[in-house]
Parts: structure tokens; sequence; C-alpha cells
């Protein structure tokens, strides 16, 4: 019986569990389905979703409640050759984590709520939307999230009380001419010079030099088929970073207005979406200490370490932005995670688990019982 087994235990069998079984965004029926069954091993109410996956459980008592936040969805990448789904960002061990916090919780006496909220579609942008319309924040007061970090941010041993997450923006466009003979290209419009106009005109991006922040192409496709035809139409992708909200604002509003403009100059037809934006951190500087005070508690200062400022996003941001009032950070954990986050080959010392988990239980503690 799970009752009387060490969450230690616990902790790697189901962290091994998630690792064999990756399931891309919206797509988590069985990972939802595992954690039905560990919840219901653990007498423990959740409520599930009739339209998505993922769930929500909840323990103890109160009208307020303090949530916390585990993504749960893998990555669709080439792994050795093969495209497949891939737990190259950690989500397996995020998930690990929570449950091992909810099963070290799940008998203490409480004076609020905890709500665990097990997130689908991180990586596609779109899971934490999906369930801040569902309601999940109801009543909630601070929320945190936990994550794995790389090596270079975090080494084994170290957890820091926030993560300063970037902003992005990812544009996928479309140039629309005419196909031309190599020998007249008068009679058509060349897809490429374009592309090569919208390349330049990213370089030539400026904002305030005290700003972090970058746009980049990231894609171009045009072949007209054969080498001696020139191909009118081609398509491409925007990246677009920056560490604060109002400075992606600002690129965006740049990169519209240049696409515009290039378009007119060549006389062809460009169109552009923005497929995902995602916010960057807004933390709040309660909950931070929340989270620093319970990591000194739980391993100790040395183990302590600075915020972390990363140029990359994570959607755990929009519940923030759509519920300013809630007092949100993320907690980093280091477990010497190399070659990278998304990396096909990611791997991490698995004793961070057990640090992220300690931490985690103890800030959540802290937090219902403050």
């Amino acid at each position: 019986m799970i009752g009387v087994r060490k969450t230690e235990e616990m902790i790697f069998e189901w962290f091994h569990y998630f690792h064999a079984h990756p399931e891309v965004s919206w797509q988590e029926h069985k990972t939802t389905e595992k954690l039905a069954t560990i919840l219901d091993d653990l007498h423990i109410q959740y409520t599930r979703f009739e339209d998505v996956t993922g769930l929500i459980a909840e323990i103890g008592e109160g009208e307020e409640v303090i949530a916390v936040r585990a993504d749960i969805d893998a990555l669709w990448q080439e792994v050795d050759g093969v495209m497949k789904a891939n737990h190259s960002c950690g989500h397996d061990a995020n998930i690990s984590m929570v449950l091992g916090a909810l099963l070290e919780l799940k008998d203490k006496k409480l004076t609020k709520r905890i709500r665990f909220i097990f997130q689908p579609a991180e990586e596609s942008g779109g899971g934490a939307l999906a369930m801040v319309d569902r309601g999940v924040l109801k009543d909630v007061t601070h929320l945190f999230g936990v994550h794995l970090r790389p090596i270079e941010e975090l080494p084994l041993g170290k957890v820091s009380p926030a993560i300063y997450h970037g902003a992005a923006a990812f544009l996928s466009g479309t140039i629309t001419g005419i196909d031309a003979h190599g020998a007249r290209p008068h009679q058509g419009n060349n897809a490429i010079d374009v592309a090569v106009a919208i390349q330049q005109m990213l370089k030539n991006l400026y904002i305030d030099p005290f700003e972090v922040y970058s746009a980049k192409m990231t894609k171009i496709v045009a072949d007209g088929g054969s080498i001696n035809i020139i191909p009118g139409n081609a398509s491409f992708s925007i990246d677009v970073r920056a560490q604060k909200n109002e400075v992606l604002e600002q690129i965006q509003a740049y990169v519209a207005k240049g696409l515009k403009q290039i378009a007119q100059m060549f006389e062809i037809d460009v169109k552009w979406d923005w497929l995902d934006v995602t916010p960057g951190a807004e933390v709040s500087k309660e909950a931070a200490k929340v989270a620093e005070t319970s990591i000194v508690e739980a391993l100790g200062m040395e183990h302590l370490a600075p915020a972390v400022e990363t140029p990359g996003s994570d959607d755990f941001h929009f519940y923030t932005i759509k519920q300013p009032q809630l007092k949100a950070t993320m907690i980093g954990v280091g477990a010497n995670l190399a070659p990278g986050l998304h990396h096909p080959h990611m791997t991490f010392d698995q004793a961070g688990l057990l640090d992220g988990t300690k931490v985690l239980t103890t800030t959540l503690k802290n937090a219902a019982n403050s």
C-alpha cells in the first residue's frame, strides 16, 4: 500500500513511469489516467475536465487556497533519428515533485486548502489559459511552481526561490508571389529577396540597450522545384524574446510595421500570425520570500541560491496576467541538468527530485499555515 511506503521510493517510481510514458500537449490522456489512479490510491479528491486533459486535486480546509502547478506534457522532437514524444524539459520531474509534496502533506493539519494543478499543454502555450478558463484559481491567493534548471544556472544542491522567465512570441508567415525563370527574373517576384529583407529588418531592430531582447528568423522555406526557377512563394517563422512584457510588445509592433512596409516595397503579399505569445514572469516578492524561507528551513542556508533570470519562457506566468492580485513564484531546482533543457538526451541527477520535494512541501505548508 502507498500509505506505508517511503515518499522517496514513490517519487522515483512516479518519475520513472512518467518518463517512460511521455505525451505531447493536449494528448496527455494516459498521464491524466495515471494521476487519477495515484490520487485514488491516496484517497485524495480530484476533479477532471470533460474537454481537456489534466486535473486538479485538493487537500486541507479553509476558505483561502494555496495552489501549486505541475506541467504534464512532453515535447515532440527527433531522438536518434526518430520523431517521438520526449520528456526533455523535465515535466516528468515536476509531476513527481508535486506528487511527493502532496503525499507528504495529505495527512498534515492545514489552516488553508492546498490545490494541486496538473496542467496540460505548457509546451504549446495554451494549457495555463485553459486552466484559468476552467476556474482553477478560484479562491487562490498564492501560486507556486517548480522546475529543474540547467547546470549553468543551478547545480545539484542549490535551489532558487524565483525564476524570472522572459516573454516570448512566435510568428509564422507566408510570402506569395510569382515564380520566374532564372533567365527572366523581371517576370516574377523573388520570395527569397523578400525573406532577406525581413531578416535585415530584424537585424536593424534597436530597443533601449539596457533591455534584454532578441528577434530572429528561425525558418525560411523557398523552393521553386528546380535550380533555374526563382521561387515566388516562401514560408518563414520569427522568434521574439524579451525580459519584460512591455518590451516584447514594442518588438511585436516593430515587426508588424516592418512586414507591412516590406510587402509594399516588393509589391508582394505577405501574411502572418502570432501563433503563441507567452508573458514574462511577474514574481510576487511575498511568495518568493515564503519560498526563500522554506528553502533554508528544508535544506539549510548553504543550499539557497539567488533568483534565476532566463530568456526561456513558461506559460505559468499567464496565471498572474489573468489574475494580477495572485502572489506567485516558480521555484528553481538544481540537479546538474545537462546538456540543457529541450536537448533530446537531457539528463539530470535524480537526487534533485528529493531536494525539490522537500522545498515544495515546506513552502506549501508554510503558506497554508500563515
